[in-house]
């Protein structure tokens, strides 16, 4: 609960208005029922006037300090700042008493991250991790084939999130200096990690390899990641910019039927465009709705076809606001996000040494 007066939207100031700021946090803030976004922090000239640009009422600040320096006129921080300056940043504002939303990784390292967990826990005050893509349209409808136990016992999952960008775009999420936290195993292994062991349970062992594919590259761009769940469940995830021809996002495969869906998940970009949450959002074409079935493959045309459920971001920031508001539980918690560091970690080390990497 917050001190904010009944029916009064939670003021919020965010932290970073680069690709995050603007794209995820700031559309998805604006968009959600019980918070109002009031405040963003960034020194950047170009930013500023886009920022109040797509927001007219919202306040600006230069520094994180200026916004600590009012913390008593705000009721939640959101950190969309770069990789490095999360802890920090979420120190900060925990210490300044007041409930902190950080963009994934939370931190570089798992023992951070329960540092974190255990100081948000001793204030008293929410610390919430932005794993947007539990709220991906496919991982939803896979959930849902997973409750109705139309695959049966799952034995493989296989996670995708390829791309193909053969030229390095520079910046610090691939900058090779390990204190920004960059490289492709930190940012998409983030997501795919995260999502691995929300359906299948915990890590019983880890295994990987990454590499730096392309010229002028700092950090891996091309990285596999095994996890042996300790139910027995396998999963291979893939995180890429070099792939020249993209996999499926997901196979599935149980011993009663396999899930096979290809195609991302229409909310990015739908918000890099500029759209807003509202009517048929996260809904996806038909055409690209995925298949369940066995002994053929749905290239040529095996199974049924799954309809997709649409995918819902503003799910995420719905529940926060409900956690703030009415005491409802955090939609993903900082211990979470340990666990799946703790794998991620498992994973640097199992590249680098190549062996498997017991939990």
């Amino acid at each position: 609960m917050t001190g904010t007066p009944p029916g009064t939207p939670l003021r919020v100031g965010l932290v970073g208005y680069g690709l995050a700021g603007s794209v995820f946090h700031a559309p998805l803030i604006a968009a959600t029922e019980g918070l109002a976004l009031d405040t963003v922090v960034t020194a950047n000239p170009d930013r500023q006037r886009q920022a109040r640009d797509e927001f007219p009422d919202v306040r600006l600040a230069s520094t994180p300090d200026e916004l600590f320096g009012r913390a008593a006129d705000l009721d939640l921080i959101v950190v969309a700042s770069p990789n490095k300056t999360h802890v920090p940043l979420a120190t900060a504002a925990l210490r300044a008493g007041l409930p902190v939303v950080v963009d994934k990784p939370v931190a570089g390292t798992a023992a951070e991250a329960r540092e974190l967990a255990a100081l948000a826990e001793e204030r008293g005050l929410l610390l919430s991790v932005f794993q947007n893509r539990r709220w991906d349209n496919d991982f939803l409808t896979l959930r849902k084939l997973l409750a109705e136990g139309a695959l049966g016992d799952v034995w493989r999952f296989e996670s995708r999130f390829e791309r193909w960008r053969p030229k390095p775009k520079g910046g610090w999420r691939e900058s090779g200096d390990p204190a920004e936290i960059g490289g492709l195993l930190y940012d998409l292994g983030s997501h795919v990690v995260d999502q691995a062991l929300v359906l299948f349970g915990p890590a019983a062992q880890v295994y990987a390899e990454t590499d730096v594919r392309r010229e002028g590259a700092e950090t891996d761009d091309d990285t596999f990641v095994a996890i042996t769940h300790t139910s027995g469940v396998r999963s291979h995830l893939y995180v890429s910019a070099t792939t020249a021809q993209l996999g499926p996002r997901f196979r599935v495969l149980g011993s009663r039927a396999g899930y096979v869906k290809y195609g991302l998940d229409p909310q990015e970009a739908a918000l890099r465009e500029g759209k807003r949450p509202g009517r048929g959002w996260g809904e996806e074409d038909e055409s690209l709705w995925g298949r369940v079935g066995s002994g053929e493959s749905p290239v040529t045309g095996g199974g049924r076809v799954e309809p997709t459920l649409p995918g819902d971001y503003p799910a995420y920031y719905a529940a926060v606001a409900g956690a703030l508001l009415d005491g409802g539980p955090n939609p993903v918690s900082a211990r979470e996000a340990a666990d799946a560091l703790d794998v991620l970690e498992a994973a640097r080390r199992s590249a680098r040494d190549g062996v498997a990497v017991a939990l």
